[in-house]
């Protein structure tokens, strides 16, 4: 098996981080099987263990003491088989799509090889101070270098 980051997917991009989840006993419904919901917090930590691996932070305060941050504009998943209990899953993520201040993160989830769900997810990069409205802000050419190389446009 190999480690977390790595690629090891044949149907996802050769720039794809991966990460591995195991399907917990919470994750399940009744009938045993993975709860359409339990994909999103599954994307979500992927998409964190990415950017960690690249050293951008989920949430990073300014000098002047604003914070920025990625909220979400769009999650959306498409199920292609059932997974279970103890399974273990792989990951894949890579950037669909770079705007001027928005990130389309891919989803691709596999166990055993076999396809289980893509999905997508819009972030867009943005300054939040205190309780006004979240402002998007373009990214910065230090954070486009770090995300570049997992960037696979059209997948």
């Amino acid at each position: 098996m190999a480690a977390p980051g790595q690629r090891v997917d044949s149907q996802a991009p050769a720039v794809a981080f991966v990460a591995r989840r195991r399907v917990e006993f919470r994750d399940t419904d009744a009938a045993g099987i993975a709860h359409f919901s339990a994909f999103f917090p599954w994307m979500e930590a992927a998409e964190h263990e990415l950017l960690r691996s690249i050293d951008i932070p989920v949430v990073a305060t300014l000098a002047d003491g604003a914070t920025v941050s990625w909220p979400r504009v769009s999650a959306s998943c498409d199920y292609r088989a059932a997974v279970r209990f103890g399974d273990e899953l792989e990951i894949a993520v890579w950037l669909a799509e770079i705007g001027r201040s928005s990130v389309t993160y891919a989803f691709r989830f596999t166990h055993g090889g076999r396809l289980v769900a893509d999905g997508r997810i819009v972030a867009v990069h943005c300054r939040m101070e205190g309780s006004e409205r979240p402002v998007p802000c373009p990214l910065p050419t230090a954070l486009l270098d770090r995300l570049r190389p997992f960037h696979s446009p059209g997948s």
